[in-house]
């Protein structure tokens, strides 16, 4: 039985004062790092209008990243389709496996990544409700396949370049249609843990077999920070606590220094919708974090974890991938379902 695959989710986030130049080249060396490490993907989100969030062009980013390094698989965690004209997606997409064939991934969502006002601003009509989005899949997937006869409109870079597309999701719409489809699925458990294991039933309750996989492939955002100690990695844990926190008050989420206590930061309510958006992190030592890991690996079956990992130094970020890698390789995780053959 295969081992679960690791990967690695980036916001671009920028500290207090930086630059976005600085942050973009922390985000290169960590996909150096986690691509030495044998890390199979490292994907960036699309996010606009949010301060401390560097990833709003997505496809540049990925060009990017993905010119930075050798073998990893580089893509979109996704990107946001009503948001773009499907067309235009599979020509950058397209264009980004030309330069980097067999290495691109097309991670899409349905969500807006913005408030209203930025919707507005990127032209997307504030009557939809997300629910063209299985009509603009579809659009997008015939610019990405072949040719066929009588069709007018085809993307140059793009067509035939069939880039894998995976379906991101935080409820049990895109779990359903990924699974309807036959698609890959990725849950944002990193955000929205409390649908976690609902949307995962779904999705394999529903997954019909098709041209891109024999099986479900269910993929799954975590919180992770491992550290040394377990008191350590709880320390570390303030900075993505901080930053949701700033969420929930409308503050920039730019990444903050740890904290020996929250207490003094938060209000009885506040702590309770942090901890509700944190509910599957998994944080510890090594010790610690084998035991959760297993246990995750177990309650979801999931084939691939996308590690979230946000600290205040780029070194503890980069020793809690180091650290992660050994603990996957010493436990040898295995999913309740065997990996397909997704590329």
């Amino acid at each position: 039985m295969s081992s679960v695959a690791l990967s690695v989710l980036d916001l671009v986030a920028l500290r207090p004062g930086e630059g976005v130049g600085s942050a973009i080249a922390r985000s290169v060396e960590t996909a150096r790092h986690v691509e030495r490490l044998g890390y199979k993907r490292f994907w960036l989100a699309e996010h606009h209008s949010i301060s401390g969030l560097a990833c709003s062009a997505t496809a540049v980013l990925i060009a990017h990243v993905a010119n930075a390094t050798r073998s990893i698989r580089v893509g979109s965690g996704g990107v946001m389709l009503p948001n773009h004209a499907p067309l235009v997606v599979a020509e950058q997409f397209g264009t980004l496996e030309s330069l980097f064939p067999g290495r691109i991934d097309l991670g899409l969502g349905r969500a807006p990544g913005s408030d209203m006002a930025t919707m507005r601003a990127l032209r997307r009509d504030l009557g939809t409700s997300g629910d063209e989005f299985p009509e603009l899949l579809q659009e997008l997937r015939s610019y990405l396949g072949p040719k066929v006869p009588g069709q007018r409109v085809f993307a140059f870079p793009g067509q035939n370049t069939n880039v894998p597309i995976t379906l991101l999701g935080s409820s049990d719409f895109s779990a359903q249609l990924a699974g309807l489809m036959g698609l890959p699925f990725a849950f944002a458990s990193h955000f929205a843990p409390q649908y976690l294991l609902q949307a995962l039933d779904l999705y394999r309750e529903t997954f019909t077999p098709s041209a891109v996989l024999r099986e479900p492939y269910a993929m799954a955002g975590v919180p992770v920070i491992v550290a040394d100690t377990d008191a350590e990695a709880q320390r570390l844990l303030t900075t993505p606590q901080q930053r949701f926190l700033a969420l929930i008050r409308n503050q920039p989420v730019e990444l903050k220094p740890q904290v020996d206590s929250m207490e003094e930061l938060w209000n009885s309510e506040e702590k309770q919708a942090v901890e509700a958006r944190l509910a599957r992190a998994i944080v510890g030592s090594p010790e610690t974090v084998a035991g959760k890991l297993e246990k995750f690996v177990r309650i979801t079956g999931v084939q691939e974890i996308f590690a979230v990992t946000d600290t205040y130094e780029p070194a503890d970020r980069l020793r809690s991938y180091e650290l992660l890698a050994e603990v996957a390789d010493n436990i040898r995780l295995s999913p309740a379902v065997d990996m397909t053959a997704m590329s």
